[in-house]
C-alpha cells in the first residue's frame, strides 16, 4: 500500500505539444511543463467533484499519453509472453494496462494537495534518460526517477522509479507469478475485471 502511495506524483510529469522542436530540447524540458498543465486541470473547481470525474480524468489522461510510452511498459511488464502473442492481443493488453494504470494512479493524484515538485538532476546516455524530480510527499522530500527513452524526436517515460522501486518491475513481478499459473487469457481476465471494478465503484475497494 505504501508504495501505491508513493507513485502518487507518478502522472504529475509528462510531456505535452511544445513549439520548439522536440529535437533541440532533452528530457526535462520536455516533462517539465506538464506539472502546470496537470495541476491546472487538478485545481479547477469546473472539473471538481464526482459529476466532473470523467471530464477530469479524460482531460489528464490527453496530457499523461503524450509523454509516456504505455505500449513500451506493456510490453516491459509482460517480458517473454509478449512475444508469444499475436499483434491484436498485443493491442488489446495496451488498452487494458493503459486503463488499469489510469485506474489505479490518476486516482491517487486527484488527491493532490499542492506538492512542489522540483527538477534536481538529468542523466542521458544514447537514447536513454533519467529525470530526477524532489516532490514533498508526508513531510519529506521524496526522490522520484523517470526513466525515459527517445523515440524519433520525442523522449518518452517508459518507467518509474521511486524509492528503489520500479513501476514497471512491480507490475512484472505480479504477472510473472500470475503467468506462472495462468495463461495469457487468464492474466487478462484479470486486468479486465480489476478495470470493470473501478467502472463498477467510485472508489475502489
Amino acid at each position: 500500500m505504501k508504495v501505491l502511495h508513493l507513485f502518487l506524483a507518478v502522472f504529475l510529469v509528462a510531456a505535452v505539444p511544445s513549439f520548439t522542436p522536440a529535437s533541440e530540447i532533452g528530457p526535462t524540458e520536455q516533462l517539465r511543463p506538464t506539472i502546470d498543465k496537470v495541476i491546472e486541470i487538478l485545481v479547477d473547481d469546473s472539473l471538481k467533484g464526482k459529476e466532473n470525474k470523467e471530464e477530469r480524468r479524460s482531460r489528464i489522461m490527453e496530457v499523461v499519453t503524450i509523454g509516456f510510452d504505455f505500449r513500451e511498459m506493456s510490453r516491459r511488464v509482460l517480458g517473454a509472453t509478449w512475444h508469444d502473442i499475436s499483434a491484436d492481443q498485443q493491442d488489446y493488453f495496451v488498452t487494458q494496462m493503459t486503463k488499469l494504470l489510469e485506474n489505479v494512479y490518476i486516482g491517487k493524484l486527484e488527491t493532490y494537495s499542492g506538492q512542489a515538485v522540483d527538477f534536481v538532476a538529468e542523466r542521458v546516455k544514447g537514447k536513454r534518460a533519467q529525470v530526477t524530480t524532489i516532490v514533498e510527499h508526508q513531510g519529506q522530500n521524496l526522490p522520484i526517477h523517470y526513466i525515459m527513452q527517445r523515440e524519433q524526436d520525442r523522449w518518452l517515460v517508459y518507467d518509474i522509479n521511486i524509492e528503489g522501486v520500479s513501476l514497471i518491475r512491480n507490475y512484472m513481478e505480479q504477472f510473472r507469478s500470475i503467468l506462472r499459473q495462468e495463461s495469457f487469457e487468464g492474466l487478462l481476465k484479470i486486468i479486465e475485471e480489476k478495470n470493470q471494478s473501478f467502472a463498477d465503484n467510485d472508489e475502489p475497494a
